[in-house]
């Protein structure tokens, strides 16, 4: 395959473009590379990528931002890719209260760019990261791809399901496979400075206090990367076909007589933020301190997923156990700091 990763300086891009150049595809990767986190992180995670022996000959990195729709034209004029993979957005839940504008550009006009390309450039099949934020004030658990998701809670998770339906528009109209997944809480080595598990990790060592929120009594499915990556090797091939059982009259949210798809990828299991933090404590050798704060605007207080669908799909389950991922990634993360 000759893959278009975007976001391919960000966490889950990276370990994406990894596995696609040892598995012998060939990758091009475009990043903004935006200051929305530390920057030399990117930065060091594209040299981790260069460096690879397949990099040589198949691997190539753009500065392309997505709402760059001239620079997006030109992008798919010159290549013929036959597979697309959308990670490139602007992420996190609290941040979409300070700078919505940052998730009309990316989310929206951005993929908006993106559709347009593959439909132009025949491209076999589209994979594009959503979110379990779509869930919302969904509160029926495990969450099930065919569950309503029409009470988004923040921007963020408003553009991730905007991002299903413009997909679905784009695959009913001109025919092109579109495959959406919804990603639960992922965590591992190179992970995102935003997320709990990075927040924490630098807290606890330097001594300082950690904010939790909702008292520690939030739940989330905790996902390593490594899994995540795995479920998208198995989809990427498996362009989305249409549903032959699709019925207009009871539609089903997660298929559609279009060639398009959506898949929960998570850990099938729900974790108290309480149990995570303590299990971090026993990785790093040192206790937290907490200070214990209320449920932030935007938040959820569990996240569950139901992946029967992924698994019926591939064959795949998650299955890397929460200690031994923390544990990956406190290793990483004290030689990658010199914590």
């Amino acid at each position: 395959m000759h893959v278009l990763v975007t976001g391919a300086a960000g966490f889950i891009g990276f370990h994406l473009a990894r596995r696609l150049l040892s598995d012998g595809h060939s990758v091009v990767g475009i990043d903004n590379c935006n200051d929305y986190y530390d920057v030399q992180l990117k930065k060091d995670r594209l040299a981790q990528l260069e460096v690879l022996p397949a990099a040589r000959s198949r691997f190539r990195f753009e500065l392309l931002d997505l709402a760059d729709r001239a620079g997006m034209e030109a992008l798919f004029a010159r290549e013929n890719f036959s597979h697309v993979v959308n990670l490139a957005a602007q992420a996190g839940v609290r941040y979409s209260l300070q700078n919505p504008a940052s998730y009309i550009s990316s989310n929206l006009t951005g993929f908006g760019h993106l559709l347009e390309g593959c439909r132009h450039g025949g491209v076999a099949h589209l994979l594009f990261a959503s979110s379990s934020s779509v869930y919302g004030l969904n509160a029926a658990r495990p969450y099930s791809e065919r569950h309503n998701v029409d009470h988004p809670v923040s921007l963020y998770a408003a553009s991730k399901k905007s991002n299903e339906l413009m997909a679905h528009a784009y695959s009913h109209l001109y025919r092109l496979p579109c495959t959406g997944l919804r990603f639960f809480t992922v965590y591992g080595p190179w992970g995102r400075p935003d997320m709990a598990l990075h927040l924490f990790t630098t807290a606890i060592l330097r001594g300082e206090p950690i904010k939790v929120f909702n008292q520690g009594r939030m739940r989330r499915d905790f996902t390593y990367i490594d899994d995540i990556v795995e479920g998208m090797i198995r989809l990427l091939p498996l362009a989305a076909a249409p549903d032959p059982a699709f019925d207009p009259a009871a539609p089903d949210p997660s298929s559609s007589s279009a060639p398009w798809r959506i898949y929960n990828i998570g850990n099938h299991q729900t974790v108290e933020l309480n149990e995570f933090i303590a299990v971090l404590e026993e990785a790093l050798g040192k206790k937290a301190r907490k200070e214990l704060l209320p449920m932030q605007p935007g938040d959820v207080e569990a996240t569950w997923a139901d992946i029967n669908a992924l698994t019926l799909a591939t064959g795949f389950a998650p299955t890397t156990p929460l200690r031994e991922g923390i544990a990956r990634f406190a290793a990483w993360y004290r030689e990658y700091y010199n914590a």
